[in-house]
């Protein structure tokens, strides 16, 4: 898990060898057992150092948690969840409403499968801590409104999706899109799913509900 941890703090200081230990073990722990019920003992244990490595590192169990939260602030943000995941949409054109959702929802699928550990803790801590919360909001704003939300008003002007807010089409595209990760990663990973088709499913849905039926019917 090295290299993936190596990713998640691309955008920090470089981190020790031992850091990578503590943070690989701490991420294990707190996506089995929550952060609530994880010990800075066993974390320990866990990465083969002493308790006081740790301590050394990071002052208290919080800021362990948020040394992997604050990465996944800035990488991993909803709705969409990364910082970089906007770079690496916007670097194409796209022609259509569903040529750009489609690239979106491959993306971050590809995104929550490798990261899932990850994303879990996330999900689970943000409703118990008021700072992570209260940090969630900006990063929101300038990922979304400022980035993603001028595409889909283009979209939009086009008469190729509905009129609606930008707010609530981003809404309604990332909580679709969400709910799907969560159920296919999280909730029942065991369940025998065909990902591809689940995929296209999810992706149809999105866009019988955006798609403006005025200008098919126009057409």
């Amino acid at each position: 898990m090295e290299k993936w941890i190596s990713e998640l703090l691309v955008d920090q200081q470089k981190v020790s060898e031992r850091q990578v230990r503590i943070l690989e073990a701490a991420i294990e722990s707190f996506s089995e057992k929550g952060y609530a019920s994880t010990s800075t003992s066993e974390i320990a244990k866990r990465a083969g150092v002493a308790e006081g490595t740790i301590f050394r590192h990071y002052k208290t169990k919080k800021d362990l948690l948020l040394a992997i939260v604050g990465p996944t602030m800035s990488k991993v943000v909803a709705p969409f969840m990364a910082k970089n995941f906007v770079d690496e949409i916007l670097k194409d054109e796209y022609y259509s409403a569903e040529q750009f959702i489609r690239a979106i929802a491959a993306n971050r699928y590809e995104f929550v499968k490798k990261n899932t550990p990850m994303i879990k803790i996330f999900l689970q801590e943000i409703a118990f801590h008021d700072d992570i919360r209260e940090n969630f909001k900006p990063v929101f704003q300038e990922l979304i409104y400022k980035r993603i939300a001028p595409i889909m008003a283009h979209f939009r002007e086009c008469g190729e999706i509905r009129n609606l807010p930008d707010a609530t089409i981003i809404r309604l595209v990332s909580s679709t899109l969400i709910s799907f990760f969560i159920t296919r990663f999280i909730v029942i990973p065991e369940h025998p799913w065909d990902d591809e088709k689940e995929l296209e499913d999810t992706i149809q849905f999105i866009m019988r509900g955006l798609r403006n039926e005025t200008a098919d019917q126009k057409d």
